[in-house]
């Protein structure tokens, strides 16, 4: 993962992939409407257009799934079990990998959590977005602090795994991509780090899996997960997958229906239960099929578009974004390992002698663009980013206060883009970004209810 991809591309012969919401007009606040630019994909991307038809020519035959003999109801679990083996392919899973279909990141991390062995340790860097961050509550955990170098975050993960008392069981956590500055992580070389050490490790894929290919025998993970409304697949659907053996040996994440092979009285009046050991035993409840569907309907739809063309507009895209904000002195854009490092379609920045939470509700209501401001879920690191203390309290996605005492910002503003992301919108949000440095918001802005609104028309 650590090869650049190359940036000098002719951007006029690469169309972006279709997406809902292309053609959605927004008001703005001094007149007029526009076309809406959603640059927010970090969040949730916009659904591709052939997911949408994909799931619409399916809704009609929507039946129960593992259950029913009827036409719909076997037409709905082959098609619900052949999008398992779509995402084992998409992911370039190895013989005897499951695929566990949950409905996010942070469902699927918290099922692995739920897995661990006796006495494992998990070790995670406080980088972490809160979903690979939070769920290991049940361990004893060892937050690694910010790297600044991927070859620091090497280091310190070996010595953090070389020196772990008792030497048992171990998972590192890592994200493959930073949601907040969208810098590629060394995850191969951390999981050879892991394995030299006796350890697993679980890639958070959720910003790396819509941008770049991601296989889980290349880069020698024990697990990938991530989530669908981040693959341009709505309908809520997440997946684990990834090593069998720990997933067998656990509990069901959810006791009930499907995840139980037979269930029957004792005679002393209780029940005896033979779980399943393949993927349904942490699948209970009737799946959602229409989110495993968009799944795999998206996964299909990236992999023929071709991820080298996709990543090689995308980089032409980050790249005239991060030149665009270098014009413009005011602006800090956000970084762990420098203007060098690889990067996903994901970019953080602070104005200088801006509310963060005013300056992105004056992109909004002033020129139709979308972004993020706040602590994107990921509170320790955006504060290390901020030269802030790490340890502060801070609510996430919550509009910030006026700079601290020593004139550092709160929080920060984020702008994503991705796939379906016209080069229009990039270039709005650029001359945009100009715009109301140099002359200041056209209205003023107040928080209302938690979040920022337009108040007055400026003097």
């Amino acid at each position: 993962m650590s090869a650049r991809p190359n940036t000098a591309v002719d951007t006029a012969v690469r169309a972006p992939l279709p997406v809902l919401g292309r053609d959605v007009t927004v008001p703005l606040v001094t007149g007029g409407e526009v076309s809406y630019a959603a640059l927010d994909y970090a969040a949730s991307a916009p659904a591709l257009q052939r997911v949408w038809d994909d799931i619409a020519a399916y809704a009609p035959y929507y039946g129960s799934v593992h259950r029913g003999a009827g036409y719909l109801s076997q037409l709905s679990t082959d098609l619900f079990e052949n999008s398992r083996d779509t995402v084992a392919g998409f992911l370039g899973c190895r013989d005897g990998d499951q695929v566990v279909f949950t409905r996010s990141t942070t469902d699927s991390l918290n099922l692995l959590a739920a897995a661990l062995p006796a006495g494992c340790q998990v070790f995670v860097f406080e980088t972490e977005h809160h979903a690979s961050l939070l769920p290991w509550r049940e361990a004893r955990v060892t937050y690694l602090n910010a790297p600044r170098t991927p070859a620091e975050a090497v280091d310190t993960l070996e010595r953090a795994l070389a020196d772990r008392d008792p030497y048992g069981p171990a998972l590192v956590c890592v994200t493959g991509a930073s949601n907040v500055t969208g810098e590629i992580w060394p995850v191969r070389e951390l999981a050879a780090a892991a394995h030299a050490h006796g350890a697993r490790i679980v890639l958070d894929a959720a910003q790396l899996a819509p941008h770049h290919p991601v296989s889980v025998t290349e880069l020698d993970v024990d697990w990938i997960a991530f989530s669908g409304h981040k693959l341009y697949a709505p309908f809520g659907s997440g997946v684990l997958a990834g090593r069998a053996d720990w997933l067998q040996d656990a509990e069901p994440y959810l006791a009930g229906g499907g995840a139980s092979r037979t269930v029957a009285r004792r005679a002393d009046g209780g029940v005896d239960v033979d779980w399943h050991t393949t993927a349904a035993r942490h699948e209970a409840g009737s799946p959602n099929v229409i989110g495993v569907y968009a799944i795999a309907a998206a996964c299909k739809a990236l992999t023929e578009a071709g991820f080298d063309s996709l990543v090689a507009r995308e980089q032409s895209l980050v790249a005239a974004v991060r030149a665009g904000l270098a014009e413009v002195p005011e602006v800090k854009v956000l970084s762990l390992f420098g203007d060098d490092a690889p990067r996903v379609g994901v970019i953080s920045f602070v104005v200088e002698g801006w509310n963060s939470s005013h300056f992105a509700a004056a992109l909004s209501a002033e020129y139709g663009i979308g972004v993020r401001d706040g602590l994107f879920c990921a509170h320790p690191l955006v504060r290390t980013l901020l030269g802030s203390d790490p340890q502060d309290p801070g609510e996430c996605g919550a509009p910030d206060a006026e700079p601290d005492a020593q004139g550092k910002s709160l929080n920060a503003i984020r702008v994503s883009f991705g796939a379906g992301t016209p080069d229009e919108h990039v270039e709005r949000f650029v001359r945009a970004v100009r715009e109301l440095v140099a002359q200041g918001a056209r209205w003023n802005y107040r928080t209302e209810d938690g979040r920022c609104v337009p108040d007055t028309a400026s003097a």
